[in-house]
């Protein structure tokens, strides 16, 4: 049992980092298997997922040092835009935190994307993480159990 959640644990991260692992499709999987909780299974993806996103997010505040983007925010269009999206982002508490909440929900847009401006446009770590891990909780939790509703219906 706590085997399978440390795995898709290990998974979740492996799945945050390259998207064309599908966390989703694995704990359909092992959902269907029982050999752990649901509710085991959720928290195993959804603590890799945010580990796995913690690493883009910390990536996202340390952007300004890779040459190429320094080179960018030299220029003074970039630079208003950048501290144009930082005074919006720090003035508006709720709608950074719903948008967060939302791609890590829906997926749309992708949450490694906005993991990334997250952590460009210094959004606070607890904001991120309350988001991200209600967010990917209730998708994880959505999949499982839409699945196993279409699945009990055949």
């Amino acid at each position: 049992m706590w085997a399978e959640a440390l795995a898709v644990a290990g998974l979740g991260v492996a799945s945050a980092l390259i998207p064309l692992i599908n966390i989703e499709a694995i704990i359909v999987l092992a959902a269907t298997q029982d050999r752990a909780p649901a509710w085991l299974l959720i928290l195993g993806a959804t603590v890799g997922q945010m580990l796995g996103k913690l690493l883009w997010y910390y990536g996202g505040r340390e952007l300004e040092r890779f040459p190429f983007v320094a080179r960018r925010m030299q220029r003074p269009r970039a630079r208003a835009s950048m501290e144009r999206w930082q005074g919006r982002s720090a003035g508006r508490p709720w709608f950074t935190a719903g948008l967060l909440f939302l791609s890590a929900s829906v997926g749309v847009p992708p949450y490694a994307v906005l993991a990334v401006v997250a952590g460009a446009l210094r959004v606070p770590l607890w904001t991120f993480l309350l988001t991200g891990v209600l967010g990917r909780a209730l998708r994880f939790w959505a999949i499982i159990g839409g699945t196993a509703a279409i699945v009990s219906r055949w």
